[in-house]
């Protein structure tokens, strides 16, 4: 980390044990990312009732290359944190996944939702009930009347854009759940 990590403590006593507790927490988002900038935990308390024990509040902020990550744990979500130690684990794990994902990002290893490929219809035969497509790479693919959803396949024509799924055939590919666009 380039600067040491910032711990504040606020409506109680800070203790050796509970300081050594964050800060290793801390230290170890590093095996994450070795470049984080900084680090700012602050835990606090929230005296409640003597009924319900004091609730314990822990918000973590990284800065990192080009961006911030704050994590913030509110006893109002979590009624584990009446523990102290449970709260901040709570609060560094949410850290690591927030963390993750900024490394993934990064890395531009962020999966992307594909939808079914898409292509048009460039040959239709109705007495027959089939026709072809052609996909994005100018593959051509058989299709039947009965892949065409909807009971669209009397309004495709030469022309009409479709989704369609691949699957193979008897005699090559072929195209199963097509519907119109």
């Amino acid at each position: 980390m380039e600067h040491p990590v910032q711990i504040t403590f606020r409506g109680l006593e800070p203790t050796d044990a509970l300081a050594k507790a964050v800060e290793d927490r801390a230290y170890d988002l590093e095996q994450y990312f070795n470049k984080i900038q900084s680090c700012k935990v602050v835990v606090e308390s929230s005296h409640r009732s003597h009924r319900q024990g004091n609730l314990y509040h822990v918000r973590v902020r990284l800065a990192v290359p080009g961006e911030e990550i704050v994590v913030s744990r509110d006893p109002a979500e979590h009624a584990q944190n009446e523990d102290m130690y449970l709260a901040i684990n709570d609060a560094f794990k949410e850290t690591v996944r927030r963390l993750e994902d900024y490394v993934r990002r990064r890395r531009g290893r962020v999966k992307e939702h594909v939808g079914p490929p898409r292509g048009r219809v460039v040959r239709l035969f109705p007495d027959e009930e089939y026709g072809f497509l052609e996909d994005a790479e100018g593959r051509e693919i058989y299709f039947h009347s009965n892949s065409v959803l909807d009971g669209a396949f009397p309004r495709l024509e030469v022309g009409s854009e479709v989704r369609f799924a691949e699957e193979a055939g008897e005699k090559g590919p072929q195209a199963s759940s097509v519907s119109l666009i």
